[in-house]
């Protein structure tokens, strides 16, 4: 598992694995009411990552900061 943060956006990806191929992720699932995530799925409904909105607040500072700030 690995984590990129763009903080200009306020944006946080969770990949569940080392890396998604182009394509692989054939399908999105909003989560939350306020859509606070995007989850990402492959062609089996499996879980690949996930994309998460407002991210300084969903998120636990110590996962912020040990993520690979991008932007």
């Amino acid at each position: 598992m690995r984590v990129e943060y763009d903080a200009s956006a306020n944006m946080a990806y969770i990949y569940l694995l080392d890396r998604i191929g182009p394509g692989e992720a054939v399908q999105q699932v909003v989560a939350g009411e306020d859509t606070m995530a995007l989850l990402d799925l492959d062609s089996q409904g499996r879980l690949l990552g996930i994309e998460v909105f407002d991210a300084r607040r969903r998120l636990h500072p110590a996962l912020l900061d040990s993520a690979e700030h991008i932007g």
